[in-house]
């Protein structure tokens, strides 16, 4: 499993600490075992066609007992419909042995699922379904012929009343057919709950069965969630169940510990291996509603290796979180007035306090009206994202402001360059997103998203790389990053965006234009701040 490089390595200086898993930049030995697992992947034809529909892999750098170093690679899941390949590490716990209490159990659960669709498709719980909807149809059918039958001898008495019929015999008439309508309510009652209790039998067995299936589905995941016994660098073993316990969610995800990173960690410290380093990488075609690009590095997903991957590395040296170390450049005011204050906030400033630590522009606002004002953000931008952000001097300019975001009549255009080339001159883009809850914050497009609509046209061609123009009609979270990247959208990620795209020196994303109506004037103002690239 241990690999050893093909090139000559002793010229590259080791890194300092291990990876900060949920963002980093390669290290240079990272990147050359990543390359020669992609060499090994693409010799591989007996995995071609499921390798193209896209997974993730990883590789971890590391130190053996006589100080040498090498690589280790792992796959997230199975491949080729197992979880065993002599290239890669195997998994932390092997649930697809035969003879192994998982694979027993989830045999009993099937032959449940066969017993359910026997009952559902039998012939006589079929007849049930039948017999009970034909007593309804006939119910309602009796019951529109009794008052169509009714209302016609109701007209009849009152003609009868008309031409001075006898009132006494009229009215027991109406009595009569009154009655005659309750017992054949009561007897199209009697019917449907007798084919009603039918069929109600036969499903109390597939409910009972259902309940049973429920039970031990989840016990058998909560079983194998305890097989899964991870070490860390202090020698302390903790099962998935007891790492997920002190999480929001309390309950490990479907699928934890199954990953390339996990895995990777759990063979080097199974092995006496120090890690020094890892990366994870996207081989094929990237899924339907996320954006993966076919051979870009990924951080681990925060969803389920987050907790497992903390635990592991706690007693190794490793890297600070980059996020928290950002410092930025203090903003430009570009426009003011006594109600607002549009500033050109800085690549890499939040729009509003984080838990990271980094510098918001909200902060920035209250210092610098303290005392005087309340100053109040009323839209924000990516922390990645520079450009025109507008803050409200206090609440009523905020709320009337706000007004107009949220009725969509300020009028935003973005700047981005492409980190590709696009042939299509203008268009509209309408991909609904949500979150993805497994790796936040990305976001990826979906069916059940919000709404996400955004018009674009190209400014310029140069060098390999387009200049766009974008105009937000709907402001989803990275709504023109995913529309840039996504295959449904452009096709191609904004230059730099490290979440969907390569990464870099920065996110080529500015906010160039926006253009309001003054709450108090009435008039239109239009501020302008050109991007830098």
């Amino acid at each position: 499993m241990l690999h050893r490089y093909k090139k000559p390595i002793s010229e590259i200086a080791l890194p300092d600490r291990f990876t900060w898993p949920f963002h980093y930049r390669p290290h240079q030995l990272s990147q050359m075992a990543a390359e020669e697992v992609q060499s090994y992947l693409a010799e591989r034809a007996e995995w071609a066609e499921e390798l193209s529909k896209g997974k993730m892999f990883g590789v971890m750098v590391v130190k053996d007992r006589c100080q040498e170093i090498g690589f280790l690679a792992a796959f997230s899941g199975n491949l080729a419909g197992s979880n065993r390949h002599e290239y890669f590490v195997p998994p932390i716990y092997d649930m697809l042995q035969p003879d192994d209490f998982f694979k027993k159990e989830e045999h009993q659960i099937t032959l449940i699922n066969k017993q359910i669709e026997a009952l559902t498709s039998s012939d006589e719980y079929i007849k049930a379904e039948q017999h009970l909807k034909d007593v309804k149809a006939q119910a309602e059918d009796a019951m529109a012929q009794m008052k169509a039958l009714m209302q016609r001898r109701k007209e009849a008495r009152h003609r009868a009343r008309t031409r001075g019929g006898d009132i006494e015999q009229l009215t027991l008439e109406s009595q009569h057919d009154n009655a005659e309508m309750q017992r054949l309510k009561r007897h199209n009652k009697a019917l449907i709950a007798a084919a009603q209790e039918e069929l109600d039998t036969l499903q109390a067995g597939i409910e009972r069965l259902k309940q049973e299936r429920r039970t031990r589905s989840a016990k058998l995941q909560m079983d194998l969630f305890r097989e899964f016994r991870l070490r860390n660098a202090l020698g302390e073993t903790k099962d998935l169940c007891q790492i997920f316990a002190s999480t929001p969610q309390t309950i490990p995800p479907a699928g934890s510990g199954e990953c390339a990173g996990p895995k990777l960690m759990q063979y080097a410290y199974n092995n006496d291996l120090q890690p020094l380093a890892m990366a994870e990488f996207w081989w094929g075609e990237s899924p339907k509603g996320e954006i993966r690009q076919h051979g870009n590095y990924y951080p681990a997903c925060t969803s389920k290796c987050k907790p497992i991957l903390t635990f592991m590395m706690q007693g190794l040296k490793v890297e600070d979180n980059p996020l928290t170390k950002i410092e930025v450049e203090e903003p430009e005011i570009i426009w003011e007035d006594e109600d607002y204050v549009a500033i050109n906030k800085p690549a890499g400033m939040l729009s509003v306090r984080g838990k990271s630590g980094v510098r918001s522009a909200e902060e920035w606002a209250e210092e610098r009206y303290a005392g005087t004002l309340c100053p109040m953000i009323i839209h924000r931008l990516d922390q990645s994202t520079s450009g025109i952000l507008i803050i409200a001097k206090h609440k009523q300019a905020h709320q009337a402001l706000q007004e107009q975001f949220i009725k969509r009549s300020v009028e935003k255009s973005y700047v981005a360059l492409l980190d590709g080339v696009i042939s299509q001159k203008e268009g509209e883009i309408n991909l609904p997103m949500r979150l993805d809850y497994d790796n936040r914050p990305r976001q990826m497009v979906a069916t059940d998203g919000k709404q996400a609509i955004t018009r674009y046209k190209l400014l310029e061609t140069i060098g390999g790389h387009s200049r766009v123009r974008f105009y937000p009609i709907t402001g989803r979270t990275h709504q023109l990053r995913v529309h840039s990247a996504h295959k449904d959208g452009l096709g191609t990620p904004i230059m730099g965006d490290d979440i969907y795209g390569v990464g870099g020196e920065r996110l080529y994303l500015h906010a160039e234009t926006l253009e309001f109506t003054h709450p108090k004037s009435g008039e239109r103002i239009k501020i302008e701040c050109r991007a830098e690239f």
